[in-house]
């Protein structure tokens, strides 16, 4: 486990719709010491964003209210946060399109929990650059 505790309490929004799949994400961000609040779509995310900006946007693609324009949407209301967006494995063009979109990194779905926690750690790090 990767616990930062130079990271703690830090706002980390999880967006997605299936509701196992976001507690486990949600724990992995608390893992890490970190605050986690939830959205199931893509209309919730944006409020959540809009009731006070997370330091890290995890979010998956295919939600309800969610693709590439909800990507800008978030983009545009948050500019200095980093979008981790989860996408179907396989999927090349949602990845080419997400990083046009201005999403800092893109993890295949299943994706490994170590994985995701050195993103969100690099993230936070200021270590982590963009997926090309």
């Amino acid at each position: 486990m990767l616990v930062q505790h130079n990271h703690q309490g830090k706002l980390v929004l999880v967006v997605e719709d299936d509701a196992e799949l976001r507690s486990l994400l949600c724990d992995v961000v608390r893992e890490l010491g970190l605050k986690a609040t939830e959205a199931t779509n893509g209309d919730g995310a944006i409020r959540k964003i809009m009731d006070g900006e997370p330091r890290v946007v995890l979010s998956s693609l295919r939600i309800p209210g969610g693709g590439f324009e909800y990507v800008r949407t978030v983009r545009a209301l948050c500019p200095s946060c980093p979008i981790i967006l989860l996408a179907e494995l396989g999927d090349h063009h949602a990845k080419a399109e997400a990083l046009t979109c201005g999403v800092w990194s893109v993890l295949a779905k299943p994706f490994r929990v170590l994985d995701l926690q050195r993103a969100i750690i690099g993230i936070l790090d200021g270590e982590s650059e963009p997926s090309d």
